[in-house]
Formats: structure tokens, C-alpha cells, sequence
């Protein structure tokens, strides 16, 4: 099997040509703006009328906020980070015991995102993990480092709550009881991980760790590295960085949001640009339907506007198209519009 990680543990001289981006598709940090004005909601803060409201707003405009007060443990984080350093820092050999490209594997390490289809390469490798019920999912993950099980089980229980909490804010910010949106998603919600590693790259100007995209799940949990940013997000026709925030966590709404919302919020654009001289971890943190959950705004959203936006599907056959496609094409969610 040919070794196609490029986290080998040996400096890159040169970015190979299955790397390098068309030339009117690479990054132009002249282009990039800071994102001055991100959201950050303190779901701390006691006062959850305001909460809701500044989540509204967030979605509605940006498509992501970050949260502070968030009530998740900072040695969770910072454990999750360093188990994640720890895991990538492992010789080759016993990386690649976990290597595949299979999509439909549970538990995988692989590279850039879809390395069978794609003709242009990700300056990425990540660790994707399924995590609920975490019984069924952890016997199949990492045995190295050997806290990894117990680190990265305790992390997904707390993004899980977290990520509970921001479901029933967002039902409550469309004017619909807080309970809809998970009743919408099933009870059993699957959770996914991905934890990426971007080693330093020789021409970070010619390619990307992730191209620009949306997430095909509901939400999207995201802890970024706070030593250096990578993370960009598209608002009004411009990309904007944003800035790490030690302890916060980014919140992502997907394009399963955008559809329950009846194209009300927006499942917001967003890429991974690549540093030169070090590398940088993220941990993204999934929150999906039920396979058999029907994706559908209630009533009360398609009566305030013209009528339903997409046409009812399952999340199963949405991650079916999602998954058939790359990463970059056109949104995935405009292949249910109705017409």
C-alpha cells in the first residue's frame, strides 16, 4: 500500500505537484481580511434572552459564532489536544495500522478528504472517529497513546452536552419550542469527529488544507489550535481569518440547520489555509441526524416565507450525495432546492 500520509515526521522541501492548486483557486493572503466582528456568545453569561438573541444574529448573518462560558472542563481541551499531538507524533508504522480511504470506515486515518476522486490534494491528515454510542465506536479506536480512549471518550461526552445546549438556543432563536430541533434530528443524534493535522508546508501560497466548503451535518463543533490561526469563513463575498480564542470553542452551522431553518440561517462557507512554519491541530466535532431523520422546516417557518425552500429528504441520502461529490463543488444542499 503506497504511504500517502504526509504527517511522515520529516520536514517537507518541496509540495508536490498533486498538491498545487489551479491558479485562480490558491489562497491570496492579500485578499484576507481579519474578521473583526465575529460573533462570541458567553453562554455563561445568565441572561438567556440575550443569548438567544445574539445567536439569531449569528446565524442568520455569519453562520458561526464562538462560544465562551461554554461549561466545558479545560483540562477536557486540553487533554483532547495533547492526545491528538501525542497520536500524530507516533512512528509511521503505527500510524498507518489505522490508515484506509474508505469512507464508510468508522474509525480511519487518512489524508487531504477524498483521495480516490479528487485531482487536486489536501495539505491534510486527519483521524476520523465515530462517536455515538461511544460502547460501540471506542473499542475500535487507537490503543496509542494509551489515554487516548479515556481522554477522547470524556471530550465527546462534554461536546455532546455542549453541543445540545446550542441545538435547544438555535430552536428557541427560529421561535419554536426548545425541544424541536433535536425532535427533528432524532433522539439517537450520531456525533463524528475529525482530528486534523496540518504539518508546516513548503508553499502554504499554492494549496490549502481544506479547500472552501460547507459541512453536511447540523453542527459543527470546532476547538482550533489557539498557537496559530488557519481557520477562514466566507462572508458577503470575502474571506475573513479567524482569530483563536484560548478556550473557545466555534460553532458551525450546517447545511442540515440551513434546511430545518427553511434557508433562514446559513450553512456558513469555510476553509483551512496552511502555515509554512508549524503545524496546527483542530478537532472537529460533528453533531448529525439520524440516518432515518426527514429533514423538513415545521410549519410555522414555511408559513413566514414563500413556501419550503428544499424539497423533505433523509440525512442518509443527503451524505450519500454529499459524500459522491468533492469537497469544493457546488453546495450540496442546492441539489434539493425546489425548483
Amino acid at each position: 500500500m503506497e504511504t500517502l500520509l504526509i504527517s511522515t515526521g520529516t520536514r517537507h522541501t518541496s509540495l508536490p505537484d498533486s498538491y498545487v492548486r489551479p491558479e485562480h483557486d490558491r489562497p491570496r493572503p492579500e485578499d484576507i481580511s481579519p474578521c473583526k466582528d465575529v460573533p462570541i456568545v458567553d453562554l455563561g453569561c445568565g441572561d438567556r434572552p440575550r443569548i438567544v438573541q445574539e445567536i439569531a444574529a449569528a446565524c442568520m448573518h455569519f453562520g458561526f459564532f464562538q462560544v465562551i462560558g461554554h461549561g466545558v472542563p479545560g483540562e477536557a481541551v486540553e487533554g483532547m489536544l495533547g492526545v491528538a499531538a501525542s497520536f500524530f507524533e507516533l512512528p509511521m508504522e503505527e500510524k498507518m495500522k489505522l490508515y484506509s480511504d474508505d469512507p464508510s470506515r468508522t474509525t480511519r486515518l487518512s489524508t487531504s478528504f477524498n483521495v480516490k476522486k479528487e485531482a487536486v490534494h489536501n495539505w491534510r491528515d486527519y483521524l476520523r472517529l465515530h462517536c455515538h454510542p461511544l460502547e460501540k465506536y471506542v473499542p475500535e479506536w487507537p490503543n496509542n497513546p494509551p489515554s487516548f480512549k479515556e481522554v477522547v471518550s470524556n471530550y465527546c461526552k462534554e461536546v455532546r452536552r455542549l453541543g445540545y445546549k446550542i441545538e435547544e438556543l438555535i430552536s428557541e432563536s427560529l421561535g419554536l419550542d426548545k425541544d424541536t430541533v433535536k425532535d427533528v434530528l432524532g433522539d439517537a443524534q450520531g456525533q463524528h469527529m475529525a482530528v486534523n493535522f496540518y504539518p508546516p508546508c513548503p508553499r502554504p501560497d499554492l494549496t490549502y488544507g481544506l479547500p472552501g466548503h460547507t459541512d453536511p451535518n447540523a453542527l459543527t463543533v470546532l476547538l482550533q489550535d489557539s498557537r496559530v490561526p488557519g481557520l477562514q469563513v466566507l462572508k458577503d463575498g470575502k474571506w475573513l481569518a479567524v482569530r483563536p480564542i484560548p478556550g473557545a470553542f466555534v460553532i458551525n452551522i450546517g447545511d442540515q440547520l440551513q434546511a430545518l431553518s427553511n434557508g433562514k440561517y446559513k450553512s456558513v462557507w469555510h476553509r483551512a489555509v496552511v502555515n509554512g512554519d508549524v503545524s496546527r491541530i483542530s478537532v472537529a466535532s460533528f453533531l448529525c441526524p439520524e440516518n432515518n431523520a426527514m429533514i423538513s422546516p415545521p410549519k410555522s417557518l414555511v408559513e413566514a416565507g414563500s413556501g419550503a425552500v428544499y424539497r423533505d429528504f433523509t440525512y442518509a441520502e443527503y451524505y450519500a450525495k454529499f459524500w459522491s461529490r468533492n469537497l469544493d463543488q457546488e453546495h450540496c444542499l442546492e441539489l434539493f432546492r425546489n425548483v
